[in-house]
């Protein structure tokens, strides 16, 4: 396929240039020396080259009309100079590139569109580049203001207090949905969004407009490119690969754009504590088409299809933990298998209906279908073991198990199977008026959903099952002896079947109250409504923002948004712990108060923005829940309330000239007071929990995107990614929420990646083959780069007295990953 899918782009990229007329020369700096891989290129035509080490360049270019060439490079201004040539003439063409940088005022008009709401805009291009596991936007998402994530390999990400569950991911429109029954991050394989298909991201981190749905965190609203032209592209590294190609038609209405990724973590999942044999395949297949019917018509229709399997067969595991005090090593062989699948599709349909440039008329009609099993039978035998750690220890003791301290056996079974199926009918509509942009939209969903529950835990320890039944000792007559069943430590069965729909609609106006030379003042106010037939819940959700530019000398924007965000129940929230569904479960509601401010300013004559946001969310009608590496169990009531409230900074700029980086620092407190968890001290008092914290409390948040590049060869680049967070909180499995008083240890992760450019764009090369690259990258990554041991849960072993071992299981190790990037 992919042998294939090459000779097809080599093919059209030989067709797409054609050779009329040449030109030739050398670009330099204003000192006189060469520079090498500027980019040469034919304003608004495909063609081109890249200087060599010499500062030399050639190339052909349409002879018989008029062009105009392009000089640019990293750092640098362009230059520009109009040309006709006739057919087989060359000509001469020398640049001098003077050493200057992008004004701040390219950087406002760029940001004007967005900057008075609370949508922050993300370059696709550096998802491209940013050193992770993943490769995915969710890598980028997470060094966002507010945003807090502790599993690199999981896509999913909290959001100011917010569970992965109250994040809207929304693509041309279209809500997102993820699997259902993935319970580790191992097993999630590849996340829907497709790199290579992206044009542009934005995020919020809450206080965000009507016209997103109805979830309490986050919105992430994700637009596929619509080609202008050929171009494709192929990524190739030892996590697998991917590619993709997009083009138009000679007639300009028809365009496509596909893509294609395979993901194996085998390599990376070596690197576990748990040994054994993994075999993860992941494969997506995802793609636009569009028609343009007349100049006021347009069709499109958007696919995607993915398949993740994963299957895994332990043999052991090796787990020192403790302290430097008191050190404990836990032992586990292992037999039996898991076996996981996760198959979903989606396609739709969106009519757009455009009779002026100042209306928009869109109908989207859309299906999604998830067929998902989780399946295993695992038997570990275990040893805990205390540690010599005397460092004055005889050779070969120290380190060594000298005391057995508990022994037993586990069993986990699980038969899950899910059939999911959500189908929608919407329109949306844009109108532009004199000082308003209205908006409104209404959408008709039906859900089926299939549910097949059964899963146990039984734990023997030491020859005792526990919990252990009582014993039935002295009774000689079977007839007459107390029946004790085999008590399973935990136990979840359910065979459930929903279908329900729901009504939604908004309307929204963006209006700018006033604009004139120095100060700005907008405001966008709208309102959702939404009605579910499986509890006849009718909702209301006011939202506005209002924003104010100030006549200051300091180019400064301040916003204040407030808004009422429901989150209906989806089947998850329905289930409780053991498997049960409540029919009479209602939407949990936040209220939003955000403030905040965006600074644009100038800092060693580069561009620099500074944001800074204030937040309190009121939460009522919560349902709590637990968190298990990425499963969430909820307790399936509406019986708790709360609050999360925290402050949010970002800078970003050109801490180096010509690329952008970013630091963000995130302060948070989210906090629950659940009914009826009350406990009995010493003394037989009833004391009420009262607020406890979230399972999404971590207090501190810190990221860094950090670029780089060799100032005499930018073909020499450097990406670093740092995340920090302070530990969650957690407890034993089967403990009530006020009993998880413990903390994590605090996630820190480094991941850096050095990329070298050995093609420039449309670089003359000697061998004909790569000439038909645009593009060429070699990338080595280091991942976990300092070798940090992060924990994102634990593993609870029992000895006979029942008392309980909290084991960490840890994350990945430093691993190598190289890649190679080509471009058409």
């Amino acid at each position: 396929m992919k042998q294939v899918l090459s000779f097809l782009m080599i093919i059209a990229a030989f067709v797409a240039h054609g050779q009329k007329a040449t030109v030739y020369g050398t670009i330099s700096d204003e000192e006189g020396s060469p520079l090498e891989l500027v980019n040469v290129s034919i304003m608004g035509l495909p063609g081109g080259a890249s200087t060599n080490a010499n500062g030399t360049y050639e190339f052909s270019v349409p002879a018989e009309k008029e062009i105009e060439i392009i000089a640019s490079f990293i750092g640098f201004g362009h230059s520009q100079k109009r040309i006709k040539l006739k057919e087989g003439e060359r000509k001469e063409l020398n640049f001098v590139l003077a050493q200057e940088m992008q004004t701040l005022p390219n950087v406002v008009i760029e940001d004007k569109q967005i900057r008075h709401s609370t949508l922050e805009r993300i370059d696709p291009k550096d998802v491209r580049v940013i050193p992770s596991v993943s490769g995915s936007v969710e890598s980028m998402i997470k060094t966002m203001p507010g945003v807090s994530a502790n599993n690199e390999l999981s896509s999913q990400y909290s959001v100011r207090g917010g569970n992965f569950d109250e994040n809207l991911v929304y693509v041309n429109d279209i809500e997102i949905y993820r699997p259902f029954l993935v319970s580790s991050g191992q097993q999630e394989g590849l996340s829907f969004l497709n790199p290579d298909l992206v044009s542009s991201i934005s995020f919020s981190a809450g206080g965000f407009d009507a016209k997103y749905g109805d979830k309490m965190s986050s919105v992430l609203d994700i637009t596929y490119k619509r080609p202008t032209g050929f171009a494709a592209s192929v990524d190739l590294s030892l996590l697998g690969g991917n590619g993709h190609i997009q083009g138009i038609s000679k007639n300009k209405k028809f365009t496509y754009l596909l893509g294609v990724r395979q993901k194996s973590n085998q390599y990376i999942l070596k690197g576990l504590e748990t040994k054994g044999e993994y075999k993860p395949v992941f494969t997506d297949v995802q793609g636009i088409l569009s028609y343009q019917i007349t100049n006021k018509w347009n069709i499109s229709f958007l696919g995607n299809y993915s398949r993740n399997k994963y299957r895994f067969v332990p043999t052991v595991r090796e787990t020192d933990f403790g302290t430097i005090t008191e050190a404990y090593r836990l032992t586990i062989y292992f037999d039996g298998q898991e076996v996981d699948s996760y198959v979903n599709g989606m396609g739709a349909i969106t009519a757009t209906y455009q009779p002026h440039e100042d209306l928009k008329l869109k109908f989207i009609a859309s299906a999604y279908n998830s067929v998902e099993s989780e399946t295993y039978d695992l038997q570990g035998q275990y040893w805990i073991g205390l540690l010599d750690n005397d460092l004055g220890a005889d050779e070969g003791e120290f380190d060594e198990v000298v005391q057995t301290i508990g022994v037993g056996t586990f069993l986990e079974h699980a038969r899950n199977y899910l059939n999911t199926t959500v189908a929608s009918l919407q329109h949306r509509g844009t109108s532009v008026l004199e000082g308003h942009t209205i908006s409104w939209g209404a959408n008709f969903q039906h859900e089926y959903i299939d549910d097949q529950l059964s899963e146990w835990d039984l734990i023997d320890s030491a020859g005792y099952s526990l919990p252990r039944p009582s014993d039935s000792i002295g009774y000689i007559n079977p007839l007459v002896q107390p029946f004790h069943p085999l008590e399973m430590d935990i136990s979840v069965k359910g065979n459930n079947t929903l279908q329900s729909n729901r009504f939604t609609a908004f309307v929204q106006d963006s209006w700018d109250i006033f604009t004139n030379k120095n100060s700005h003042m907008a405001l966008t106010f709208g309102v959702r409504a939404h009605y579910w037939d499986y509890n006849s819940e009718f909702l209301v959700s006011p939202r506005a923002t209002l924003s104010y530019k100030p006549a200051w000398e300091r180019d400064v924007v301040l916003r204040f948004s407030s808004g009422i965000y429901y989150q209906p129940p989806f089947y998850r929230e329905l289930r409780d712990l053991y498997g049960n569904v409540n029919p009479d479960i209602e939407a949990q509601r936040s209220i939003h108060f955000v403030a905040g401010s965006d600074w644009n300013f100038l800092a060693w004559n580069r561009p620099f923005k500074f944001i800074t946001e204030v937040y309190y969310k009121k939460l009522d009608n919560l349902i709590p829940y637990k968190v298990d590496n990425v499963r969430i169990r909820y307790y399936a009531d509406n019986i708790a309330h709360g609050y999360s409230t925290g402050i949010d900074f970002k800078v970003m700029g050109e801490f180096v000239k010509g690329v952008d980086s970013w630091m963000t620092l995130s302060l948070l407190k989210t906090a629950e007071d659940i009914e009826g968890d009350f406990y009995t001290d010493e003394n037989g008092n009833v004391v009420e929990a009262g607020y406890i914290p979230r399972p999404t409390d971590q207090r501190v948040n810190v990221s860094i995107f950090f670029q780089d590049y060799l100032p005499k060869n930018p073909t020499w680049k450097m990406q670093l990614n740092l995340l920090f967070g302070t530990g969650l909180p957690f407890g034993p499995t089967k403990s009530e929420r006020y009993e998880d008083t413990l903390r994590v240890s605090p996630y820190r992760r480094v991941d850096i990646g050095f990329s070298k450019m050995v093609k420039g764009s449309n670089t003359i090369m000697n061998r004909r083959f790569f000439n038909t690259f645009d593009e060429i990258w070699i990338t080595a990554e280091v991942l976990n780069l300092l070798q940090i041991s992060n924990t994102i849960s634990y593993l609870w072993v029992s000895d006979v007295s029942g008392y309980q071992w909290a084991v960490p299981n840890y994350l990945t190790p430093r691993q190598l990953n190289v890649k190679l990037i080509m471009t058409f």
